[in-house]
């Protein structure tokens, strides 16, 4: 082949690939454009519109309304009823993050000393994570019945005497009995994401540690915990913000009450927007879960590259 030719063939063969690599440059843009336009339908927009109207008195209905500056973030901080909700959320969180957390790591040690009928014990401790929220809490509202609830009437079996506590209509006990049936649907996921970690710790440590004759506690405690540590971050992060977002299974089984004494922020939320149609109201308090919500993304994403840095 002569160089001319050559040249020629070189050019059209660079040219072709120019052409083929811009048009998979186009459909690569097409392609995720779409989830995109999704993504700021339904979510950017949303969010935008929370911020806005905050500054508003919009009741969700009409097509006036004032602007009233940080009015209603001044209400919210100062209310009964925020506060309130601001320590049920804290209450919640910190139950939501240890009950689940310290459950799912207990049955992930003990699945994983390879027990007979394992998997089939991980299969049922994971079957309520598979169900949703309203599906759990209904359960539930059916085991915390009065009369005829499964918990009353294995008491009143132990006990020999009736007992018809209502768990869910006292304000002393409502949000303990929700936060009951939260942590048995959120184990499992504890439980398989340790599990996960488990299976990346290196068998010869333990061994090593109990020829040095470690007890199955020293070594739990001083060899598989300490390698626990990036499951660990993970699973509590999840639990804090899956606890962040935790309002359907209250509003199934409460609804907020008695006498808001089951009352989240995210459920303070919802009355004040779609029971009490105080739009702008509701939008401050969404805003204000939502910076409380993204300060301990920021405060996660740190303490997750930290133990990146440890464990490169």
């Amino acid at each position: 082949m002569s160089a001319p030719l050559f040249r020629a063939v070189t050019m059209a063969r660079r040219l072709d690939t120019g052409i083929m690599e811009r048009q998979n440059t186009i459909w690569r843009i097409l392609l995720l454009a779409i989830p995109l336009a999704v993504f700021s339908i339904f979510i950017v927009w949303p969010l935008l519109n929370s911020f806005y109207y905050s500054f508003t008195n919009w009741n969700g209905f009409n097509a006036e309304y004032d602007f009233v500056g940080l009015k209603n973030f001044s209400k919210v901080l100062t209310t009964r009823l925020f506060t309130n909700a601001a320590i049920n959320t804290l209450i919640w969180m910190v139950a939501a993050i240890v009950l689940p957390s310290l459950a799912g790591l207990g049955l992930a040690l003990l699945l994983d000393s390879k027990i007979r009928g394992a998997n089939v014990f991980k299969s049922i401790f994971y079957l309520p994570i598979c169900l949703s929220a309203i599906v759990v809490g209904q359960i539930w509202v059916w085991i915390f019945q009065p009369d005829w609830g499964l918990l009353n009437m294995a008491i009143s079996a132990i006990s020999g005497e009736p007992f018809t506590y209502a768990w869910l209509a006292k304000p002393g006990s409502a949000i303990y009995a929700v936060i009951v049936a939260w942590s048995w649907q959120q184990t499992g996921l504890s439980m398989v994401i340790f599990l996960a970690g488990l299976t990346g710790i290196p068998q010869d440590l333990t061994e090593v540690a109990e020829i040095e004759g470690a007890t199955r506690w020293q070594r739990t405690w001083h060899v598989v915990l300490p390698l626990l540590r990036p499951a660990t971050v993970v699973v509590i992060a999840l639990s804090v913000i899956n606890s962040l977002k935790g309002f359907d299974i209250l509003y199934i089984m409460t609804g907020g009450g008695p006498f808001n004494s089951s009352d989240t922020l995210a459920m303070y939320m919802y009355n004040e927007s779609f029971k009490k149609y105080r739009m702008g109201y509701g939008s401050a308090i969404s805003v204000i879960l939502f910076l409380i919500t993204l300060t301990i993304i920021f405060i996660y994403f740190r303490q997750l590259k930290k133990v990146d840095e440890i464990y490169d």
